[in-house]
């Protein structure tokens, strides 16, 4: 992966939990994403901008509006931009079946692939009970997540000074807490039996802000993961081929070696 040259052009480039309008937010590492990496269709798997958290104080800083900017100026070059809402932007499902600035907003989306394979784009919210039944306890869950994204932003920046790539606190622990692991094989196989019922080849989600790429009970599962914690992407290749970018991973490796993606171009 990472001596993949760049700038790359896919047949469809897949984003979620971006999280724009919160202080976790990894908005330079996104664009740096964008700048090196074109598709004919892009999809914005939900939670792109964090309503939730703008509602209680607002947080927009010029990078955030960059990134806005840069995917609305794809969209004038000529990609297709889908937007498929998730919780945390849950005010764009009042506009569904609408465009503004060029951009297509709906709720759930067949994708076919290149090679003529059907699937499902969704966020995923859907199919988390705490979001659908307890709500309280879904703000409580996301005081407690901004909490721990906090500490993460000091620990990277002590990590940085000692000359170790980005590293992810939350994600650690969440995958080393025994009901969160549960969870998440549990919200693995209910988006599966979903694209199975709509007899779709597979399902592309986000929502949990873990990025994976597997079959699931016979259906192709694939979560796009975020850009708070991971800063991973999933893309379609030409060929039909799926693969999860790991940015913050790439970004280290041009970093260790001393070059950057414009250096390898250029070489």
């Amino acid at each position: 992966m990472h001596t993949q040259m760049f700038p790359r052009h896919v047949h469809a480039l897949f984003i979620s939990d971006v999280h724009l309008g919160t202080r976790g937010c990894q908005a330079e590492m996104l664009l740096e994403f964008l700048r090196w990496h074109d598709a004919e269709t892009i999809y914005l798997v939900g939670d792109i901008v964090d309503g939730w958290r703008l509602k209680r104080s607002w947080y927009w800083p010029q990078a955030h509006n960059d990134v806005a900017q840069k995917l609305m100026r794809k969209g004038r070059k000529g990609a297709r931009i889908v937007y498929v809402p998730g919780n945390h932007d849950e005010f764009l499902r009042n506009y569904l079946g609408t465009h503004f600035g060029g951009i297509e907003v709906v709720n759930s989306i067949i994708h076919e692939t290149a090679d003529h394979r059907r699937m499902l784009v969704l966020h995923g919210d859907q199919f988390d009970v705490v979001v659908r039944h307890a709500r309280w306890l879904a703000f409580l869950g996301d005081w407690a997540y901004e909490t721990a994204l906090g500490v993460n932003t000091y620990v990277n920046l002590i990590r940085r000074k000692l000359g170790f790539s980005y590293w992810s606190l939350s994600a650690w622990a969440k995958l080393k807490v025994k009901d969160a692991v549960n969870f998440i094989g549990a919200f693995e196989d209910a988006l599966s039996r979903e694209a199975e019922r709509v007899e779709a080849d597979g399902v592309i989600c986000g929502h949990i802000h873990h990025a994976a790429l597997r079959e699931q009970n016979g259906i192709r599962y694939m979560n796009c993961g975020d850009w708070v914690e991971s800063c991973t992407a999933l893309v379609e290749n030409h060929d039909g081929r799926f693969e999860i970018i790991r940015w913050a991973e790439v970004a280290a490796a041009y970093a260790d070696a001393g070059t950057a993606p414009a250096a390898k171009v250029a070489a």
